[in-house]
């Protein structure tokens, strides 16, 4: 892969929270401030983001595709 296409260190630190999986929301919420100095919101726009992205799928495909299934179940039931 060259340069271009790969992920920015944000986005590789977007997977790996969400890889790591934190216990409550409250919780979660607290590392996505402290440890990537984001607002959840704006977590939460960067990761749909990435999970449209081919490069995050090229990079964590067990996370991307198991997250991509929840967000599908929970377009369905809507």
């Amino acid at each position: 892969m060259g340069e271009a296409e790969d992920l920015g260190r944000l986005e590789r630190e977007v997977l790996a929270l969400e890889r790591r999986g934190v216990v409550s929301p409250g919780a979660k919420e607290r590392v996505i401030r402290e440890e990537l100095g984001l607002a959840p919101v704006r977590y939460y726009q960067l990761l749909n983001a990435l999970l449209d992205d081919p490069r995050a799928l090229a990079h964590d495909p067990v996370t991307v595709n198991r997250l991509r299934r929840v967000r599908d179940a929970r377009r369905a039931e809507r």
